[in-house]
């Protein structure tokens, strides 16, 4: 068994840095943010689930919590594992659940900056690879398994909830800034605010992108920025540039640091939570709990 070291891993947010744990799927080269990883074990019991979606060979009891098994090798290569019952397998904790992703190998932990994490060419809504990283020569492919559960278990993801009647306010004067490296969570972000009345939006797929535009604002309007962005979504993951080092950018500028930013993730959790408060978030909301996010987006609007 293997435990992630929390004291070891970048307890300090905003550097541009994240570690990443490398591991092995069929000969391929994969990554994971090593903070979802709660801990590597080999699985040695596995319970069968009837009428499983195929990537699930069943459930399996760790510290007395009954947690779904997924295979790999059947997500990557479309190909069942026939050794799944002696797999390495990676406890992981997003989106207020753990899962356990059954791989081949783990080869370590590696820092580096989310600047070396390039996009993928040609990214579209279906891709599980949301960044490269070349380390030490070798293409290594970070994966989202955030889709990875969602796409096996719709019901996992995002479900909004009803909004209620709230065309009563009038939402169409503000002007949000959203940056999220995810097409579909945009459109869910997007879908979601528009049900609200909100008409201006401006979305990026990366930190650095959102950061260029509000500087660029800021040296065009100063002080009065706030005639065009009003408040500000991110993720926390994202290539070129992260949400937590987006967000103590703002808050140390000294004109944008007044400026509401909500960071919006599948990382917020009780154990990660202070990463987001020690670089001056506003709030912090998990991805599944999107049915609160207009009534924080109308309470930090009104401050």
């Amino acid at each position: 068994m293997y435990t992630t070291d929390k004291e070891g891993i970048l307890l300090e947010s905003g550097t541009g840095e994240v570690e990443v744990l490398q591991f092995k799927v069929k000969g391929e080269h994969y990554a994971i943010n090593v903070v979802k990883v709660k801990e590597i074990l080999h699985i040695d019991n596995i319970a069968k689930v009837p009428n499983a979606h195929i990537a699930v060979p069943g459930v399996s009891l760790i510290r007395g919590e009954v947690i779904t098994v997924i295979d790999m090798v059947q997500v990557l290569e479309s190909e069942k594992n026939p050794n799944i019952e002696k797999a390495m397998t990676l406890v992981c904790e997003f989106n207020q659940m753990k899962v356990a992703f059954a791989i081949d190998q783990v080869l370590g932990i590696t820092r580096i900056k989310w600047s070396d994490i390039q996009k993928p060419s040609n990214i579209t809504s279906s891709s599980l690879v949301i960044g490269n990283i070349n380390i030490e020569d070798r293409i290594v492919m970070l994966l989202d398994f955030e889709k990875i559960v969602m796409d096996i278990s719709p019901s996992t993801g995002i479900n909004v909830e009803r909004l209620g009647d709230l065309s009563d306010v009038d939402r169409t004067q503000y002007n949000i800034v959203l940056c999220d490296d995810s097409p579909m969570i945009r459109q869910v972000l997007k879908d979601t605010l528009e049900a609200a009345g909100f008409r201006n939006m401006r979305f990026f797929d990366d930190g650095q992108s959102a950061w260029t535009y509000l500087e660029g604002v800021k040296d065009k309007l100063e002080k009065d920025y706030t005639k065009e962005v009003q408040l500000l979504i991110t993720d926390i993951e994202m290539p070129n540039l992260d949400g937590h080092t987006l967000t103590r950018r703002v808050k140390e500028d000294k004109i944008l640091n007044s400026l509401p930013v909500i960071i919006f993730s599948s990382l917020i959790t009780d154990d990660l939570k202070h990463k987001g408060d020690s670089v001056g978030a506003d709030a912090q909301m998990s991805k599944p709990e999107i049915g609160r996010l207009i009534g924080l987006v109308d309470t930090l609007l009104r401050k």
